[in-house]
């Protein structure tokens, strides 16, 4: 499913790139809520941030935009002994990302003045892994336990007015960003950014 996402996006990128009527390429940060899901404990929200570049390919409506930016993301959990229903320990896993997402859109309205909305694949490269937990974490939250890439999905809208947008979007996470067998840990956020064209 990853590789059909990923070669539909390049495929994409390419007819539009030879067909291209216009072309833009601005910068972006926001602020994400992240989530490390488990299946081990109860899972909380993490505040991150994200920061980059975006270029726009666009004809007859469709456009392309293949992004790079570096964002934080992580997780929070709580355990509870499953007989007592007391809380057993805290723990904080937190990643520095290069995120590349392919996303393919639509928009409607004018050039100066519009709504998008857009979908693709992301991938993830995981530069520095931080972590703050109890000895009872030890196996599950371990930052040599996970992967150096990850694969998600995005989806979202957004509002372009000027030199100016604003997306939200929604990234699922594909993959398992855990190397053991006996955890599934996907990361989960939503995105909210502002950009600037720079032309």
């Amino acid at each position: 499913m990853k590789k059909i996402l990923l070669s539909a996006c390049i495929l994409a990128v390419t007819i539009l790139s030879a067909h291209a009527q216009s072309f833009n390429l601005g910068i972006k940060a926001g602020i994400n809520s992240s989530k490390l899901s488990t299946d081990f404990a109860k899972e909380e929200n993490r505040l991150g941030y994200q920061v980059g570049l975006w270029a726009r390919l666009g004809a007859a409506g469709i456009y392309v935009q293949p992004e790079a930016y570096l964002g934080s993301k992580g997780g929070k959990f709580t355990a509870f002994d499953n007989g007592s229903g007391e809380q057993q320990a805290d723990a904080k896993v937190n990643f520095t990302t290069l995120d590349i997402p392919v996303l393919v859109g639509t928009k409607i309205g004018f050039d100066k003045a519009n709504l998008r909305f857009m979908a693709g694949p992301v991938i993830s490269f995981n530069l520095d892994k931080d972590r703050k937990f109890s000895s009872a974490y030890d196996q599950a939250t371990d930052i040599k336990n996970y992967k150096n890439q990850a694969w998600g999905g995005q989806l979202g809208a957004g509002v372009d007015l000027g030199s100016f947008s604003v997306d939200i979007r929604y990234e699922a996470g594909l993959s398992n960003i855990s190397k053991s067998d006996k955890y599934d840990q996907k990361t989960n956020l939503w995105h909210f950014s502002l950009g600037y064209k720079l032309f």
